[in-house]
């Protein structure tokens, strides 16, 4: 099985970069996207469509929305949605959906998201499966963070998940996107931070999930 490993930075999949130097696993190429889901949506498709893995897996950290996820926590990621594409009105923020500039169902969006087409696949690892938010800013604001949490359902965000789903459904690439908890959304004291231990988290799990993947 050929897989493209996604991630926003080095830094956050470090370990297994150096892991891979030494590991039987066969057939895995590293891509650093960069921040964002401009760059990483535009990497991801060139490598993509050059490479034609069989599988995209793309690992970070996110900030948490939901309380009851620990900092340090992995997750894998079942639906995805864009939160700061619209307009802030009156009424408060609205979607390109709410705007009726898109369908909420339009493909490759189904109720405004982008689901995960196989989520059970990897129920074995008994890690928990979250619906997040791809935002291009980290969130500081108690109103977005609510917006988030409560209209949109989202457990976590980051700032590149929506571009893995958006590809992977659009070239019809299998996909999963794996990520660690390092922090709260809106807490700004660093020290609060969880970093080191979410990424020793994050890539413990990536190599058990690479194994695991290798094995098929």
């Amino acid at each position: 099985m050929k897989i493209l490993l996604c991630a926003a930075t080095s830094t956050e999949i470090l370990p297994t970069i150096e892991y891979l130097k030494q590991a039987a696993v066969a057939d895995v190429s590293v891509l650093i996207t960069g921040v964002g889901l401009t760059a990483a949506t535009y990497s991801i498709t060139r490598d993509s469509l050059r490479l034609e893995p069989d599988l995209l897996v793309q690992a970070g950290i996110a900030g948490s929305l939901d309380r009851s996820l620990i900092n340090g926590q992995t997750v894998l990621v079942r639906s995805e949605c864009l939160g700061d594409l619209g307009v802030i009105a009156k009424e408060g923020f609205q979607s390109l959906s709410d705007m009726g500039l898109t369908g909420a169902d339009d493909f490759p969006w189904n109720r405004g998201k982008l689901w995960h087409p196989n989520h059970s696949s990897l129920n074995e690892l008994n890690i928990a499966w979250v619906d997040a938010v791809s935002v291009q800013e980290i969130t500081t604001d108690a109103t977005r963070i609510t917006y988030y949490r409560e209209v949109l359902g989202a457990q976590i965000e980051s700032m590149e998940g929506a571009a893995l789903h958006y590809v992977g459904i659009m070239e019809k690439k299998p996909f999963f996107q794996l990520r660690a908890i390092s922090n709260d959304a809106g807490e700004r004291n660093k020290k609060k931070w969880r970093m080191k231990e979410a990424i020793a988290g994050l890539n413990e799990t990536l190599q058990q999930l690479l194994i695991k993947l290798n094995s098929k």
